[in-house]
């Protein structure tokens, strides 16, 4: 484990046993050197209103983790406004075969997640750009997962991460307590809401629930903004 206090990870431990998500010994000291990096760079650069440990610990790395809960044998991961790297540096650095893109259009925040990636050694490529729904002329490849932290309402999401899928791609919605209307929602853009996955943060008792719905084995036209 990195230089970090017992706290990351007692919370890590308590986090992973509660949603009964197995992280090997290697990937969890790669996730505490994570961390040290994230709170080092953030004293210096604005990267995350987290500053605490505990709090870096479950909010970030945990609150991440709970997606493998989910996110079944997808090869290939892009995470829209990922920041710092939550969800895709922590799900790379947990499942070694994953290959993730994380999508920012902060620099500062894009410098981060390509020095951690380089030093951690994960398969990782970060890109400085909005989102916009436009992969191609983005330099984004369509993904087999496509996740966002936050990043705009769940009908607005899901409009706009639907472009970004493979055929028959899962695009998944990162919620607090849960939405009413997913399935109706999903429907609209195209997409078939296969779970939603409820589940408690142990140690702030904090409630999440992931949305995973499945995209068309054909691609349509009509899926996107409006």
């Amino acid at each position: 484990m990195a230089d970090l206090p017992a706290v990351f990870e007692e919370v890590l431990e308590e986090g992973l046993g509660a949603l009964e998500v197995y992280v090997d010994a290697s990937a969890r000291r790669r996730l505490g050197v994570y961390a040290e990096r994230l709170l080092a760079w953030n004293r210096k650069v604005n990267l995350t209103a987290i500053t605490s440990v505990e709090q870096v610990a479950e909010w970030h790395v945990v609150d991440s983790l709970a997606l493998l809960r989910t996110l079944g044998e997808a090869r290939t991961l892009l995470d829209i406004g990922s920041g710092p790297g939550v969800p895709g540096v922590v799900l790379a650095i947990a499942r070694a075969r994953l290959e993730v893109v994380c999508c920012e259009s902060n620099r500062k925040k894009v410098a981060f997640v390509k020095a951690i990636a380089a030093e951690l050694g994960v398969s990782v490529r970060a890109v400085a750009v909005r989102a916009e729904g436009m992969p191609e002329e983005e330099g984004l490849a369509r993904c087999e997962a496509v996740v966002s932290r936050a990043l705009a309402e769940p009908s607005q999401w899901m409009a706009l991460g639907a472009r970004y899928l493979v055929p028959g791609g899962r695009l998944f919605v990162m919620l607090g307590r849960g939405e009413v209307g997913l399935e109706e929602l999903g429907r609209a853009n195209g997409l078939e809401l296969e779970v939603v996955d409820r589940f408690v943060l142990p140690r702030s008792r904090a409630r999440r629930a992931i949305a995973r719905l499945r995209g068309p084995i054909v691609p349509r036209g009509t899926i996107g903004l409006r």
